[in-house]
């Protein structure tokens, strides 16, 4: 009896179906996380696709054409002004007497400046633009850069206190620093004027510019206030260079708020009229967008 009731308990057990449904399920779950990998594989080639192509509108070795559009663009951009060929012709009538042309009356003056007046950085063996602005200066300037760079005692009628011949503009101190790094070769025999407001006193910059000054960086709110003041001398300008670096929120010098409009209000009051008469040229340091139209940063607000 034992070995029969056994026996009817063994055939009771039902069968080992759920066993072989387990498998089947593990089995489905692995095909729909492959066929995840391969979607999400997609998505980042699709990214990286959108990315590439971002970066194709970026030239990293920018023509006197290419700068001068951007640059122009930028202003248009920073001053919500556009012109159309109409406008411009009327205007050539107008002398700029009503206040509201103003601005327009400025943006025929923008178009008057050639590509002459922009510098065409030097391609080298390296790839980078940047890292190498003391060689870009040397070519700029010609046989004549150590003399017009380097030297350190004034001249009367020749060189004046307070005159750099060299100025670049950037967006931050630290910036500033960092070019001014880069000029180091340039730098050694004689110092090179610090114009930004962060760790400096202005009374300082002002002392320190009574003595000659070939070389300056700094940035554009420093740069107007020591110039109105009459502490910084244009003179002897013959190239600005504009830092096209941008920081890790993807701001620039043409792009944040504030030093871009602090950056156009310099412009309009000391270079814009210099630049038209050729006596000082441009340069832009850093690969530029050749898209600046069509994408345009909408300012974030602080």
């Amino acid at each position: 009896m034992a070995t029969t009731t056994a026996t009817n308990k063994r055939q009771k057990r039902p069968p080992p179906t759920k066993s072989l449904s387990k498998p089947t399920k593990t089995i489905d779950k692995k095909n729909k996380s492959g066929k995840n990998k391969i979607k999400d594989s997609g998505k980042k080639k699709r990214t990286e696709n959108e990315i590439a192509a971002g970066e194709s509108d970026v030239v990293q070795w920018p023509s006197a054409s290419q700068q001068l559009s951007f640059f122009v663009n930028q202003y248009q951009s920073a001053n919500s002004v556009q012109l159309s060929s109409l406008e411009l012709d009327s205007l050539k009538d107008l002398h700029c007497l009503k206040e509201t042309t103003r601005n327009s009356c400025f943006q025929v003056t923008m178009l008057m400046i050639s590509e002459t007046c922009m510098v065409e950085l030097s391609q080298g063996p390296a790839q980078d633009i940047t890292s190498r602005l003391d060689e870009h200066v040397k070519v700029s300037f010609g046989s004549s850069w150590k003399e017009v760079l380097c030297g350190k005692s004034l001249k009367e009628g020749l060189v004046e206190p307070g005159s750099p011949a060299l100025l670049v503009i950037s967006s931050s101190a630290i910036r500033s620093l960092e070019l001014l790094r880069e000029l180091r070769s340039l730098t050694k025999e004689c110092h090179a004027a610090k114009l930004f407001s962060k760790h400096m006193k202005i009374e300082e910059q002002v002392s320190m510019l009574k003595n000659r000054v070939n070389i300056a960086s700094g940035t554009p709110s420093r740069i107007k206030k020591l110039i109105d003041m009459e502490a910084l001398g244009l003179s002897r300008l013959s190239l600005i260079v504009l830092d096209m670096y941008t920081d890790v929120k993807g701001y620039s010098l043409f792009t944040l708020p504030q030093v871009r409009d602090e950056f156009w209000d310099l412009y309009k009051s000391y270079f814009n009229q210099t630049l038209i008469e050729g006596k000082v040229r441009l340069c832009l340091y850093g690969p530029v967008p050749t898209n600046s139209e069509t994408k345009k940063r909408k300012p974030k607000t602080i």
